[in-house]
Formats: structure tokens, sequence, C-alpha cells
């Protein structure tokens, strides 16, 4: 589960989204329902959040709505497609698929994500 990222990765709620990225609540509420971002539930209160690392100054990473369309096509779910993205792989630049695709290697990441997914 997502447990071992909570370390590596800080994570921000939606009011956190809205302030760090200065888009207004229906915008942010819009990037999830267009599946730009996905989120997992957690804490006491079960808030959505995601992993900071998922977005850029100005909203979610460019290149993170199609590696999320890919994964949840093959059948993953959201919590699985951030466990995904999160995990550490040594053989991807960065160490992770969320850092090769911050580092602008999309379209492995996306090939491998494809043989994840299906």
């Amino acid at each position: 589960m997502v447990n071992d990222a909570d370390v590596i990765h800080e994570w921000l709620t939606v009011p956190d989204i809205v302030e760090r990225t200065g888009a207004p609540l229906q915008q942010v509420k819009r990037w999830f329902q267009e599946r730009e971002l996905v989120g997992v539930r957690r804490g006491e209160n079960r808030a959505l959040a995601v992993p900071s690392s998922f977005l850029d100054p100005e909203g979610p990473l460019p290149a993170l709505r199609g590696t999320i369309t890919v994964l949840g096509d093959g059948g993953l779910s959201d919590e699985e497609i951030v466990d995904w993205l999160l995990a550490e792989d040594p053989s991807l630049p960065g160490g992770s698929a969320i850092a090769s695709l911050r580092s602008g290697s999309k379209t492995e990441v996306r090939r491998r994500a494809q043989e994840h997914a299906f």
C-alpha cells in the first residue's frame, strides 16, 4: 500500500492543492473528475490526498494524465495507480515512474504502464 511512500512524499489534500496552485476549488475538482489527478483517502478524516510530486506549480503534471488513463484502463484502482507511480524502480531515471515522468521520460513510463496494466 501507499504507506512506504509517506516518508518520501509530501501529501496534499484538495485545499492544499488550491493553495499551492492558486487554482479555484472547482478547477481542482475537475482535475480529479477528468482523471488528470488521482488520489487516495488518507488520515483520520479520510481526506483525498495526492503526492506533491504529481503537481507542478500550475497544476497536474502534464504527462500524468495519459499514464493514469493507461493504468486505469488496465483495471487498476486509484490507490494501485498511486502505488505504481511511487514505487521504487532503479531501472527508471529518477528511480520511480513519477520521477521519470518529471524528468521527461514519458514514453518509457507509458510503455511500462501498458505492460503492467495488460
